[in-house]
């Protein structure tokens, strides 16, 4: 799956906006995620885009990387999925998560 990961991202932005800015620049966005403050629900300025043509993936880096989206300048870049593994400590009988 072609996902984008957007940051700058203007904090009053919502996903609605995000995805129809991607599909202005002349690609088709199948899903667009911003993330947001667990706490205050407000956006932390950066979020997901995942493309529907995968093979798009670089050409759409390097033609939305450094565009304007309502006055800021975005950086994009492929997203890279987090991977944790479980740490088993000798001395510990319990698992620790590893980020």
């Amino acid at each position: 799956m072609a996902r984008l990961f957007i940051g700058n991202i203007p904090h009053g932005s919502s996903e609605d906006e995000l995805e129809r800015w991607v599909e202005s620049q002349g690609f088709h966005a199948k899903s667009a995620e911003i993330i947001r403050d667990r706490t205050t629900g407000f956006s932390r300025g950066f979020g997901f885009v995942t493309l529907s043509e995968e093979w798009k993936l670089s050409e759409a880096i390097d033609a939305l990387n450094g565009q304007r989206m309502g006055g800021r300048i975005l950086t994009v870049n492929a997203a890279v999925p987090i991977t944790r593994s479980i740490r088993l400590d000798p001395t510990d009988s319990k698992s620790q998560l590893k980020s």
